[in-house]
């Protein structure tokens, strides 16, 4: 009798053990939204920090307008990056802030390394109000306009 209960209470967790584990390797859907950082009006400011010109250690920091597909305002874009490779890439951490109707509805934070060119894939790091709880990863483009693309693939 004890050896059947026991045979009973290990087939009992195998069971709920694999329901667990398949539980966790459910794909979670991903949201996609893009969003455009406009630095024509408000311009990122270089700090030149160390040597004369680009080098490592000058800083990035910007605050810019946040607009949707449409151009239309959605919030601000800001945050700050550090020149880690001259000529190639700083390593940057920022936040993408929406407002609605004057009300900020939440926001996103990413960090990763930005190109000079190309398309850099940014971590996203958290998120607060309707973002909290939020994961994936911002694919950064400059437009070389003034403005920068940001496609973000959101999992939650």
């Amino acid at each position: 009798m004890t050896s059947t209960i026991i045979q009973y209470s290990v087939l009992y967790l195998m069971v709920t053990f694999s329901a667990f584990l398949s539980g966790c390797t459910e794909k979670q859907a991903t949201q996609t939204l893009t969003t455009i950082a406009d630095a024509r009006s408000h311009p990122a400011h270089l700090s030149d920090i160390t040597e004369q010109g680009d080098s490592v250690g000058d800083v990035l920091s910007f605050d810019q307008p946040l607009l949707d597909e449409n151009r239309t305002a959605i919030g601000n874009n800001s945050g700050s990056c550090i020149r880690t490779r001259v000529g190639h890439s700083f390593q940057c951490q920022w936040t993408l802030t929406f407002i609605s109707a004057g009300n900020v509805t939440g926001s996103i934070q990413v960090a990763g390394r930005e190109y000079d060119a190309g398309t850099s894939v940014i971590s996203i790091i958290g998120g607060t109000g309707i973002y909290s709880g939020i994961k994936g990863e911002m694919d950064s483009t400059n437009n070389n306009d003034g403005t920068f693309t940001q496609v973000l693939r959101i999992r939650r």
